[in-house]
């Protein structure tokens, strides 16, 4: 397997075989690069033109991160539409794992062989097979996964990748000739999928994002890998894997002073870390959505700011939280025509159905936002903020090199926001959030201390979604919630529990009607959690094995095993239509606790075991 760059410079001929339009993998650009240095660290090319490309290679543990430098030493500018941040030749690989996604449906695992991809070579070698895919816009977790798994049918080897690429990305598998291997190419989505090219002038330097590479012998081998390998920035006060209750299924986005402090009275005696109030505490329209961008505090709701609110939770022993969506501006801000501090297309403001975003780069709205968002957290003492994010910008904004440059520079500049913050509070947990999943993307998971996993927040389908996951991410970030409702039986609020045993535990719902015996089932799930968490931490997920098709009616069963040492916990889910749930795995071990019981459809055990 060859280790290498592809990249297109403008204007250069593309690489013929029928590929222009499917790939700019193959054309001159490349062709003329010439390998002039390798070490183990790097690998050094030159052209003709005075491009000197660096292909970084990093060992970490058991990934190898990529990325790649253009150098331009020549005397004019350099444009790039393409340029790879990690280049795979001679892959031997017939199967390969996709990670599709959409909103309250993320992770579903996709699995093609090369026959399904009609990635053959052609009787003669002549003509590219090309399967191109990858995401366009601000929400870098929409269809797909910045993810691919390769598999070697024959000798059971496995390579996992992940693109840390927060904005528009893509990936390719081409075959050319008759060789019967894949080149496997990613990065940056380029100029015909991203709308994207960059300007490098004499002296000047571009690097790519980086990717994750690693080798294994299974998907669950790989996969863990590439989530351990990822680096995230978490608070050292969430460490421990607190449990935390977030208001807005109780609310429904209607917070106020008076009902938080009846909710903290309520939850003061349960062993919870965080309260996190989330969205509607802003704003004096009937609709308060459309405030999101002016962050003003509704007075009426909150007499006298949200200092008494966060000290009435802290006074309830736990850490307050808040909700804000600052890259955004609604429809009844006062900022929604500000045209000078917003991103624009075509020179006008840049409009997705009741959305414009603020242009992060701009200085007066890292001024704006620092008033509006990290005083607000110092001056009330929060220690926990969810940063939501509600639509995509699509394939760009304005910029000299084009939109999808812009689209690029925007997210970067987002993403200098979260490390401010974090910068001017090191304790603060950042949750990241996407209406739900769709920026689990690993450059941004490494900013937050967790994550919401979804919004799917009542379905019947969480726990094959927050399965899926642990493929992608770390469980000891996915916040998973457990929607508790008056009218659930012991049953259904041990299902909804049982669910945040993939992940992090956060509830919600009715906490003021349910019963004492509901309340026991609660607290009941609540202190396994706590057994299970080092596992949910440090383990490995060494099984997940579901039957369902579908994720709006789930049916079958599934049956997650996560290992630690030799600790396991085991999480069983029975759907619609299910089978009973065997024991088989328990076979020869000591059994350490369970909590649930998986006796008919829509049930759920779990079991800590020792072997």
């Amino acid at each position: 397997m060859e280790q290498y760059v592809e990249l297109r410079l403008q204007n250069d001929a593309f690489g013929g075989g029928y590929s222009a339009g499917l790939t700019m993998c193959g054309g001159q650009s490349s062709a003329e690069l010439r390998k002039v240095s390798a070490a183990e660290e790097s690998i050094v090319f030159e052209d003709t033109r005075k491009h000197r490309i660096t292909l970084h290679r990093e060992t970490e543990g058991d990934v190898v991160f990529f990325s790649t430098t253009f150098q331009n030493e020549g005397e004019e500018p350099a444009v790039l539409e393409m340029l790879s941040s990690f280049a795979l030749k001679g892959v031997e690989a017939d199967t390969f794992y996709r990670m599709q996604s959409f909103w309250s449906a993320e992770g579903r695992l996709r699995k093609e062989s090369i026959y399904d991809l009609h990635l053959e070579h052609s009787w003669s070698g002549n003509g590219y097979r090309v399967e191109k895919f990858g995401n366009v816009g601000s929400m870098p977790v929409r269809k797909y996964f910045p993810f691919l798994v390769l598999e070697n049918s024959k000798t059971g080897e496995f390579i996992g990748i992940q693109l840390y690429s927060p904005s528009s990305w893509q990936m390719e598998l081409i075959v050319t000739g008759r060789e019967n291997t894949v080149t496997v190419v990613g990065g940056i989505a380029d100029r015909d999928f991203g709308h994207w090219k960059k300007t490098v002038a004499p002296g000047e330097s571009f690097t790519t994002p980086k990717a994750a590479v690693a080798f294994g012998a299974s998907i669950y081998d790989v996969c863990d890998k590439l989530v351990k390998a990822q680096r995230p920035d978490i608070s050292p006060i969430d460490c421990q894997m607190g449990i935390m209750f977030n208001e807005y299924c109780t609310t429904w986005g209607n917070p106020s002073l008076e009902n938080i402090k009846n909710m903290c009275d309520r939850l003061k005696d349960k062993g919870l870390q965080y309260f996190v109030m989330d969205s509607g505490w802003y704003g004096n329209a009937k609709y308060w959505w459309t405030c999101v961008g002016d962050w003003d505090i509704n007075e009426t709701k909150f007499p006298g700011g949200l200092k008494p609110m966060a000290d009435y939770v802290r006074k309830c022993g736990m850490i307050p939280g808040i909700w804000f969506e600052f890259e955004s501006v609604g429809t009844g801000s006062k900022y929604y025509n500000a045209t000078e501090h917003l991103l624009k297309r075509n020179g006008v403001p840049l409009t997705v159905g009741e959305h414009r975003f603020f242009d992060m780069a701009d200085p007066w709205v890292v001024d704006y936002l620092s008033e509006k968002v990290i005083r607000l957290l110092k001056d009330c003492g929060f220690g926990y903020i969810k940063v939501d994010y509600n639509d995509t910008i699509g394939v760009g904004c304005d910029d000299a090199d084009g939109l999808g440059e812009g689209l690029r520079k925007y997210v970067l500049a987002s993403q200098a926001f979260f490390r401010k913050i974090k910068e001017e509070l090191p304790d603060i947990v950042i949750e990241n959030c996407s209406s739900g999943g769709h920026r689990l993307e690993p450059s941004m998971m490494e900013l937050a201390s967790q994550a919401s996993f979804s919004d799917a927040h009542e379905t019947t389908s969480i726990p094959v979604i927050a399965a899926n996951l642990h493929r992608v991410i770390r469980p000891e970030q996915s916040q998973i919630w457990a929607v508790l409702r008056k009218e659930d039986s012991i049953t259904r609020l041990q299902y909804s529990l049982i669910n945040t045993l993939l992940g992090r535990m956060c509830i919600s719902g009715d906490i003021y009607e349910l019963s004492d015996e509901q309340w026991a089932c609660i607290e009941e799930g609540m202190e396994f959690y706590r057994k299970a968490a080092d596992i949910i931490k440090d383990g490995k997920t060494v099984l997940i094995d579901c039957t369902t098709e579908s994720y709006l009616n789930p049916t079958g069963e599934q049956l997650v095993i996560r290992q630690l040492g030799n600790r396991y916990l085991a999480v069983a889910h029975r759907f619609e239509n299910s089978k009973s749930v065997s024991e088989e795995f328990l076979d020869g071990a000591a059994l350490l606790g369970t909590y649930g019981e998986a006796l008919q459809d829509f049930s759920a055990k779990a079991w800590i075991y020792e072997k």
